[in-house]
């Protein structure tokens, strides 16, 4: 039978609704909000599949074209691989839920939302959001939720909860918050650089904002849920514990504190075997367990090292930054280049410079679109001496790359001033702790080594925080194991004057207001010491372009002369660009960006362009050509396609008897515009030019 429920959200009404559609799933939900409608599904194995130690946990999320009224495009008519856009969503709906499934329920689990119907206003995203926690919710599966989304907007200076596409439009933060009851779980977004301060009003705000529809779900699921499934707690082996403890207590402690990172695994593979080899014989076959204890045993003594004695893995205190190494102009044919290394973190980075043709075109349920900044982020399994299938890029490096490029999008020119394509490409060469970041700072190098008139130089850090009961311990700059190992992911990424960019994890409950702003304010001071390492190698965009990258200049023509410089069936442009090489991209309000690596090239092409619009003006002189002679006069073409009549009287001082005994046809004539009637027809002179010659 149908049940619904309702929720209120800055206006509009988002409800969810079970018991209609996909009645087999484990849990299945249709969330609606406007138009927007997705249906999302939970299914569960019914058993953990043998000697498995992860769980796995799979999210799509898809979209249907027919859901905005759309055939696909392309040969194959059906939809394909997710966009990014999907993949993204997928990673958005992934993060908040993961960690709200019980430590010893290990059942593969899939979650599927499907957008079956789109408006422009009501993002699919953030109902699939919410569809998956009500799904989990009302299912027999295992979950430790509800949890809702919600997508935060600031207006002149007013925070709307899911704003609409116009309000979107004109926002200086947009942000996704995800939460349960009492804690902020995920966020995830970006701000046309906006103070800390005001960043955590709208974090707060979006936490608020969700509480009602997070009573919408206790609502569903006490009139349609499911009895949830019983999850047997864990059988710990006390004996086995404490003999490995007795094993590997001493080496693990001097293990953790070696700050290189390949000698420190080397050295806990090291101590693993040697256990493992200790007690073969003792608990033969029992290989899974000994691990997981061994791996409970360094996470309880880093964490203690950490918040004890207050120092960490690598030996640095918990603000310290570590060496940071920038450069600038390593590769002599990109247009710009950097090498970013901090610690054990190196971003090789390149930003490359195009034309509108070069624009990524995107086609989604909303239209086509254009993008014309572009970061890509690769993570070849090398830089963490690791070998694997090389493919597509995953969703980590795909999420990754759309974190740097939100935190440097907010400070790339508008196009009307820096009419360019602009293409980022982070390839990570070594890694310990927040490759992203580096990406970032990286990125923010080489875009001001390729000349382009960034507004700011834009750095990111990576934040952690150990939580043991009230001992509170935030770490600047993590390590990749005190991200394993510690209790909240943090990456902030800005200006000296604020943030751009925003991704927050959470893992535990707990994490307040007081205790996220202490991080802000401390990613603040890491990301300003970042920023003055990073000025030590460039400081400001460079005045000059590489000479490799295109040149483009910029004309205006009348709207009306647009006409003209396409031609006929484009013949006129076409011409062009085959006579000089350019690339021409023509916009409806008369603008024309010619690019070209060649100046000269672009020069010829503007004067072609220019002889295509330029209009006669009465009392000029103008070098043309004859193009026919008539008993009454001759017409001379004085640009590409207009020209003008010199009548018999206006040939000569003298009478004249025939036109052909002054003017044949091809021939080359200096004339002067002496009127231009009502109806544009131009009125011609030789008479008046003779004796003249065109100016310099």
């Amino acid at each position: 039978m149908r049940k619904t429920v309702q929720a209120e959200c800055n206006g509009k009404i988002i409800s969810i609704e079970t018991g209609w559609l996909a009645k087999q799933a484990s849990g299945a939900v249709v969330v609606r909000s406007g138009d927007s409608m997705v249906l999302v599904t939970a299914v569960a194995a019914k058993n953990a599949k043998e000697g498995q130690d992860f769980f796995p946990l799979t999210v799509n999320y898809q979209e249907k074209t027919y859901a905005g009224g759309k055939i696909p495009g392309g040969f194959f008519k059906r939809e394909g691989r997710p966009s990014e856009s999907e993949t993204l969503t997928s990673r958005l709906i992934d993060r908040p839920i993961r960690p709200l499934f019980p430590e010893n329920f290990l059942n593969e689990t899939q979650i599927m939302a499907t957008v079956i119907s789109a408006d422009k206003d009501n993002d699919p995203g953030i109902l699939s959001m919410i569809g998956a926690s009500a799904a989990l919710h009302l299912s027999d599966i295992p979950f430790l939720g509800p949890i809702a989304g919600v997508k935060v907007g600031r207006v002149d200076g007013t925070l709307i909860s899911n704003p609409s596409a116009e309000q979107l439009e004109k926002s200086d933060i947009e942000i996704v918050v995800a939460g349960s009851r009492d804690a902020v779980m995920m966020v995830e977004g970006g701000a046309d650089i906006v103070s800390e301060q005001e960043m955590l009003d709208a974090i707060f705000f979006g936490h608020n904002s969700i509480q009602s529809i997070l009573d919408a779900q206790d609502e569903l699921r006490k009139i349609a849920g499911s009895p949830k499934r019983e999850v047997q707690g864990p059988e710990i082996d006390e004996n086995l514990k404490n003999r490995v403890s007795d094993l590997a207590f001493a080496d693990v402690k001097e293990a953790v504190r070696i700050k290189f990172k390949t000698e420190r695994h080397d050295r806990l593979e090291e101590i693993k075997e040697n256990v493992l080899t200790a007690l073969e014989n003792e608990f033969e076959g029992r290989e899974g367990e000994i691990k997981g204890f061994l791996g409970d045993l360094e996470y309880r003594i880093v964490r203690e090292h950490i918040v004890k004695d207050g120092e960490r893995i690598d030996g640095r205190d918990s603000k310290t930054v570590r060496k940071i190494t920038p450069e600038v102009g390593l590769l002599p044919r990109a247009h710009g280049s950097s090498l970013f290394t901090r610690g054990e973190t190196q971003a090789l980075v390149a930003a490359t410079l195009g034309t509108s043709v070069d624009e990524q075109r995107i086609d989604s349920l909303y239209g086509e679109s254009k993008k014309r900044f572009l970061l890509h982020y690769n993570f070849p399994p090398f830089s963490v001496g690791e070998t694997s299938m090389r493919l597509a890029p995953g969703r980590r490096e795909i999420g990754h790359g759309a974190l740097a490029e939100r935190a440097l999008q907010r400070v790339i020119p508008k196009f009307d001033d820096f009419p360019y394509t602009i293409r980022v490409v982070s390839d990570i060469l070594e890694s310990n702790g927040s490759s992203s970041m580096a990406t970032v700072c990286g990125g923010s190098l080489s875009l001001m080594d390729a000349g382009i008139p960034i507004k700011a130089p834009v750095a990111g850090i990576a934040m952690g925080l150990i939580k043991e009961g009230d001992d509170i311990t935030i770490l600047t700059d993590i390590l990749g194991d005190e991200d394993h190992l510690g209790d909240m992911d943090f990456k902030v990424a800005g200006t000296s004057e604020g943030v751009t960019a925003l991704q927050m994890d959470i893992k535990i409950t707990g994490v307040t207001r007081e205790i996220m702003q202490t991080a802000l304010e401390q990613a603040r001071e890491g990301r300003l010491h970042i920023l003055e390492r990073m000025s030590e190698a460039i400081s400001e965009p460079r005045s000059e372009m590489s000479p490799y990258a295109p040149r483009i200049t910029t004309i205006y023509v009348k709207t009306d002369k647009i006409r003209d410089v396409i031609g006929s069936g484009g013949k006129n442009v076409r011409g062009i660009t085959e006579a000089t090489g350019v690339t021409i991209d023509i916009e409806d309000t008369g603008k024309i960006n010619i690019a070209s690596h060649d100046m000269a090239a672009c020069e010829k092409a503007i004067k072609m362009i220019r002889d295509l619009t330029a209009e006669a003006e009465e009392g000029k002189l103008y070098m043309g050509t004859v193009k026919k002679v008539m008993d009454f006069g001759a017409f001379v073409e004085i640009f590409p396609g207009t020209d003008g009549l010199v009548h018999i009287s206006e040939l000569d001082t003298e009478r004249v008897k025939n036109v052909s005994d002054v003017l044949r046809e091809g021939d080359k004539v200096l004339v002067k515009c002496i009127g231009i009637d009502k109806q544009g027809k131009i009125k011609l002179s030789r008479k008046e030019a003779l004796g003249s010659s065109l100016p310099e």
